[in-house]
């Protein structure tokens, strides 16, 4: 996938993965570092926070890994629970499609259970990344992820009522895959799609 040189990043080239963790499905600000200008940028992930929504028989959970530069979502998994099980098989997808170089992310989470569990750190170290916690209580630490749910939430999940968790998890499937990263417009992107945005900024 090339070199990763994302906002944030620090003149060694350490590039910086967010993991959060939380029930919030409300629509936030996208705080966070300055987007750089020098164009001269790769990929960026962030792991962030899970989310849950009901169904006639009983709740998902869905976590998700979005990228802090183009806002794509390049992990998530859907479960009929909130272990930390979750969130490793979210990171696990990541990890699988960008191929990060061993020492040089930064995989930045809050202080919730699920992303302190051994399991998640072990996957972290086993994969060459560093861990780090954000501040407690800091309302705009998972900005990003919160503005991705309560887009979720307003363009999805509430528009109708959900039969079966395999109903929701299939539909959460294709507004991810078909619609939110090839094709929904990202005010942060520049009004592309974050697939398109990626696209531009490949050279």
């Amino acid at each position: 996938m090339g070199k990763w040189r994302p906002e944030g990043s620090d003149s060694n080239g350490m590039n910086t993965w967010r993991a959060g963790c939380g029930g919030s499905r409300t629509s936030g600000s996208e705080g966070g570092p300055e987007k750089p200008t020098n164009g001269n940028v790769d990929r960026a992930l962030r792991s962030d926070p899970y989310t849950e929504h009901p169904t006639a028989n009983g709740k998902a959970y869905l976590a998700v890994v979005l990228d802090a530069f183009s806002r794509r979502v390049v992990g998530w998994s859907i479960a009929d629970h909130m272990r930390s099980e979750l969130v490793v098989d979210a990171l696990q997808m990541a990890i699988w499609r960008r191929r990060p170089p061993p020492g040089q992310t930064i995989a930045h989470s809050d202080h919730g259970s699920t992303y302190t569990s051994w399991a998640f750190g072990r996957r972290l170290r086993g994969n060459g990344l560093l861990g780090s916690m954000g501040s407690i209580g800091d309302c705009f630490d998972n900005s990003v992820a919160e503005s991705f749910f309560g887009t979720l939430q307003l363009e999805l999940l509430d528009e109708h009522h959900w039969e079966s968790r395999q109903q929701l998890a299939q539909a959460i499937f294709e507004w991810i895959e078909a619609w939110y990263n090839p094709r929904r417009r990202h005010s942060y992107c520049q009004m592309l799609s974050p697939v398109d945005y990626e696209a531009a900024h490949a050279a």
